[in-house]
């Protein structure tokens, strides 16, 4: 459509928005979830507080919940606060290590442990590293130590 709306001049708002959508959803990569936040607040499009409303209450990552609660209010959207979850962002986590833990041999190393959980489970990986942030590589050293195989 020539008479769409453009976003800088490039791209037409409904394709960007179509792109960010997409993006907002991408379950492997927290970083591209949180930009795709960031962006879809800034998009001159009414669908995109649908998306941000959906990343606010159902992202597993909570620096994504918050960043979408904040593009939310920035855009005159009446929301509270996500509440901090006391329970772990993914269910059977534990079972999961420990399956990928014996799958590995005996002896292995942590870093091994971690490259196969990461390969295997790109998507619990991901979702704990955004969830973790600094303290992530000891989070998962420790939990891999007291998992008993």
């Amino acid at each position: 459509m020539e008479n769409e709306p453009q976003v800088n001049g490039e791209q037409p708002v409904e394709d960007r928005y179509k792109e960010l959508k997409a993006a907002a959803n991408r379950t492997a990569d927290w970083r591209v979830r949180l930009q795709a936040v960031a962006d879809l607040g800034a998009l001159d499009n009414p669908h995109a507080v649908d998306v941000l409303m959906n990343r606010m209450v159902n992202d597993p990552v909570s620096r994504i919940r918050m960043a979408a609660y904040e593009q939310l209010k920035g855009l005159g959207e009446e929301v509270e606060k996500p509440a901090h979850r006391p329970e772990e962002p993914v269910k059977g986590l534990t079972k999961m290590l420990i399956r990928i833990k014996k799958s590995l041999p005996k002896d292995h190393s942590y870093e091994l442990f971690k490259e196969k959980l990461k390969k295997m489970r790109i998507d619990v990986y991901d979702t704990y590293e955004g969830e973790k942030g600094e303290d992530f590589d000891t989070w998962l050293e420790a939990k891999w130590a007291e998992l008993r195989t």
